[in-house]
This record gives C-alpha cells, sequence and structure tokens, in this order.
C-alpha cells in the first residue's frame, strides 16, 4: 500500500511529467493506492475547473481511503515533532509532519517528492518508495 503526497498528485493532474509522476502512473495499475482526507483536501482545493474537479475527485475517491488524523496520529505527531526537535531537525510543514507520522503508524509506504520527510525516514523509521 503506498500513499502519494498532494504535491504528486498536483503535478499529476496538471500533466507534469517528472520522475514521480511516471511512477504514479505506473503504481496505478499495479499497486494499491491509497487516499486520505488531508490529500484529498490539498489536491481538490487548487482545481479552478469544475470539470476537472469533478475528474480528479472520481479517480481520487475511487481508491481506498483513510482518516488521517484523530487523537493518537495527532498525539504521536506532536511527539514525532518534538523528538526531531531534539535531534535538531525541524518539519518544516505540519501536514508533512501528519502523513509522515500517519503513515509511520500504519505501516504504510509513502511516495514523497522531495526531502522534507528525510529526517523521518531517518529517526523515525518512515517507509518512502
Amino acid at each position: 500500500m503506498i500513499l502519494p503526497v498532494s504535491k504528486i498528485w498536483i503535478d499529476y493532474f496538471n500533466g507534469e511529467q517528472t520522475p514521480q509522476t511516471q511512477l504514479l502512473h505506473e503504481l496505478l495499475t499495479n499497486e494499491v493506492i491509497l487516499t486520505g482526507d488531508i490529500i484529498l483536501t490539498e489536491v481538490l482545493r487548487g482545481f479552478r475547473q469544475e470539470r476537472d474537479f469533478k475528474h480528479a475527485q472520481k479517480l481520487l475517491l475511487g481508491l481506498p481511503f483513510r482518516e488521517m488524523l484523530g487523537q493518537e496520529i495527532a498525539l504521536q505527531s506532536a511527539q514525532n515533532y518534538r523528538l526531531l526537535r531534539q535531534r535538531g531537525m525541524t518539519v518544516r510543514h505540519t501536514t508533512d509532519l501528519i502523513i509522515g507520522t500517519f503513515c509511520i503508524v500504519n505501516k504504510i509506504t509513502l511516495l514523497p517528492n522531495n526531502s522534507d520527510f528525510t529526517p523521518m525516514v531517518e529517526h523515525l523509521g518512515l517507509q518512502v518508495r
């Protein structure tokens, strides 16, 4: 099970050719791709055309879905932030911290598009593809 970050979906729907969007395209046919509430919000909020919004919504809602926050993930995200800060690292975006923590707790592989998740890989055991 793989969870692509929002930026990869945004690039995918915008037709951008990156290594991550090409991998996502391949994975959509032969892997279980997961989405969640945070990903849905971040991706769908940017569509200007109703037709494009509906197309993306249909694709994303056709994937397995999980709620990504809740009390357990909120508390663990705060703990992870504190642990990384004690080690001299800061995760810049709260949503990245939540998404990374969600993947760690649920043993889900993350498909990231940048190095923002590197501290969680190196110090918290986040699995990435």
